[in-house]
């Protein structure tokens, strides 16, 4: 495996679109933290295969909502690969109700780790974040199809986008890009926890092309965002969505 001497933090990426980006980005030849807040198991695993292959990666448990957790993951990425280039913000949670439903707690949650989450890594990366570097953050394309239930998920999801088009013209100057991706249906864990196979199919029914997107068609999404060829690119939202919205 080829190595490009950039280095990337891909946060909550022990499973799901997290893990499939985290490989993406180590086969295209870069050094990878595995971010976690839970198990270690599945980061460490993702970090030793990647490792096996030839590539460069750690496993870091930090939880994103907590700023000085936050800044230790930085720090270790830096002393362990001398230097930072690119961040993902991937982590994240989904629990759905309708709005007159929805427990001060749920909501409180999704700000802390969706929003003030995304807010936390995105202050660290401005700072730390070499010239020429590349920031992609995870929105959703929830804010195009406005459903019932995702009220609390799709209100921390706006506030990503709207820090993604201030933090571009702020990191403009020093020649890093910073965009949002906005995933469809994605055939994972997140998505299909809690949903019956009527909703699934229903959901499936309104892909374009048949189908629900699958982990990897994010992820190269994602490592497209992150090339040498997107310098020109920033302050946009990717809504990768297989045309449903």
């Amino acid at each position: 495996m080829a190595t490009t001497g950039r280095v990337a933090i891909v946060t909550g990426s022990s499973q799901g679109i997290g893990a499939a980006v985290a490989e993406r980005l180590a086969s295209d030849g870069w050094a990878v933290t595995v971010n976690y807040s839970g198990h270690a198991e599945p980061a460490q695993a993702l970090a030793e295969k990647i490792t096996a292959t030839g590539g460069r990666a750690i496993a870091v448990r930090a939880d994103v909502s907590d700023p000085a957790e936050v800044r230790q993951m930085f720090a270790t990425t830096q002393q362990t690969f001398g230097g930072i280039d690119g961040l993902v913000n991937n982590a994240g949670i989904m629990k759905l109700a309708p709005l007159a439903e929805t427990e001060d707690a749920l909501f409180d949650r999704h700000v802390a780790v969706n929003l003030k989450g995304v807010f936390n890594c995105l202050r660290e990366g401005a700072r730390q974040i070499r010239e020429g570097g590349r920031i992609v953050s995870f929105s959703s394309s929830v804010l195009g199809l406005y459903q019932p239930s995702y009220a609390a998920y799709a209100a921390t999801k706006a506030g990503v986008e709207a820090m993604t088009h201030i933090l571009a013209k702020e990191l403009g100057p020093k020649r890093i890009t910073v965009n949002a991706i906005a995933p469809g249906p994605v055939a994972t864990k997140l998505f299909l926890d809690g949903k019956s196979e009527e909703q699934i199919a229903a959901m499936t029914r309104m892909m374009p092309m048949g189908r629900l997107a699958e982990p990897q068609d994010i992820a190269a999404a994602v490592a497209a965002l992150l090339s040498p060829d997107m310098h020109w690119v920033s302050g946009q939202i990717v809504r990768a969505n297989g045309g449903v919205v």
